[in-house]
């Protein structure tokens, strides 16, 4: 259209088109952004952009002395200590999980409070947000008293840990830290989610390169820590009129896809679930709507006492109880197990520690929230 006829147009008409443009623009990057699409070509939004709104992160380096947003636990200065954090990572190219891995230490650590040195008051010699010691190589007492410094460090030696990225956050932070408390980070990784998404527009949520502003596809990792078990269409909704009872969603898949643990933690449970009138019915062949249970299946425990399960796999699981997996290891393959009419996977997530039922949350919205999305509801 040139610019004549485009001026032709009545005006009505033409507030009309730009209303149908703008929603059809904002629709198509918010499904860009949930399906994990890359958008290299967007590389250089700003905080008004739509990406930014549909909470996907943003390209944008952290301005650790510029407006800080407000988050609650937290005060001004821990806010802009974690700015500082990220701004660091942000220039040393390290992940966007890297900058919630280092945010979760310093909550550990510190609270995010840049402790000065303590001398006789204290019973070793840690300094500042991470707690690092002048005696144990990190730096003198003068660079540590830095945030910025201390940030660098700390990225320096996650870099270098193998495969850091896919390991439970505790596990990562133990290793550059070598803390005498190994498990106490992983409590703080979903607040530490929340400060990064603050500062970032989203970017716990974000996988990969964030300049990509992308969220996390199938086998890859989210900064938040979690990935989608597999890809597929959803047959059928949480909790649904016709199945108030469906504690999770599921997945139709082909036979044998492999099966993925959405987050890292530890094994609860890995047996077979089924019977008919109260025998049992074997896993190690496909079951039917006549049969109860959730034939092979996989409880997982995560950071803040979230519980996964993965029901109805083809053969017993790869893992056993008490065994810790990785984000995106291989735990099984989807299958016709127990209670199903045919191949896919039925997943649920459990809060607070609770999998009788009780804790059950539509898997749907939660794992958007945390950047892994399944896709829509049926």
């Amino acid at each position: 259209m040139t610019d004549t006829v485009r001026d032709m147009l009545p005006k009505p008409r033409r507030a009309l088109r730009r209303m149908i443009v703008t929603s059809a623009t904002v629709v198509a990057l918010s499904l860009l952004c949930v399906c994990g699409t890359t958008l290299w070509f967007l590389g250089g939004l700003t905080k008004d952009a739509p990406l930014y709104a549909l909470g996907c992160g943003n390209g944008e380096t952290v301005d650790p002395d510029g407006p800080i947003p407000r988050v609650i636990g937290v005060v001004e200065q821990q806010v802009r200590n974690a700015a500082i954090i990220i701004r660091v990572g942000q220039d040393m190219k390290v992940p966007p999980r890297g900058w919630v891995v280092a945010v979760a230490t310093a909550l550990q650590e510190s609270r995010l409070t840049n402790l000065p040195h303590l001398g006789a008051n204290n019973d070793h010699d840690s300094i500042g947000l991470f707690q690092q010691r002048p005696s144990q190589g990190w730096g003198t007492v003068e660079q540590l008293a830095d945030p910025a410094y201390q940030s660098r460090k700390f990225f320096e030696k996650l870099l270098r840990i193998p495969n850091w990225e896919a390991l439970p956050l505790t596990v990562a932070a133990q290793r550059v830290q070598v803390s005498a408390y190994p498990n106490a980070y992983a409590k703080h990784e979903s607040f530490a989610s929340r400060i990064v998404d603050a500062l970032t527009g989203g970017a716990s949520r974000a996988a990969g390169n964030l300049l990509a502003l992308q969220c996390a596809a199938a086998g890859e990792i989210a900064a938040s820590g979690w990935t989608l078990p597999l890809r597929g269409p959803i047959t059928s909704g949480f909790r649904t009129p016709a199945r108030p009872g469906h504690n999770g969603v599921d997945i139709a898949v082909p036979k044998g896809t492999a099966i993925r643990a959405a987050s890292a933690g530890y094994v609860l449970v890995a047996t077979c679930n089924a019977h008919v009138g109260g025998s049992a019915y074997s896993c190690n062949r496909d079951g039917g709507t006549w049969v109860q249970g959730c034939g092979w299946y996989v409880d997982l425990l995560h950071a803040a006492d979230i519980i996964t399960r993965y029901c109805h796999m083809r053969s017993k699981p790869l893992i056993a109880p008490g065994q810790r997996v990785s984000a995106g290891s291989v735990i099984g393959f989807s299958g016709s197990s127990g209670n199903s009419s045919g191949p896919h996977l039925h997943f649920e997530v459990h809060l607070n520690g609770d999998s009788s039922g009780g804790g059950a949350t539509d898997p749907i919205p939660f794992m958007d929230k945390v950047g892994a999305s399944l896709g829509g509801s049926v």
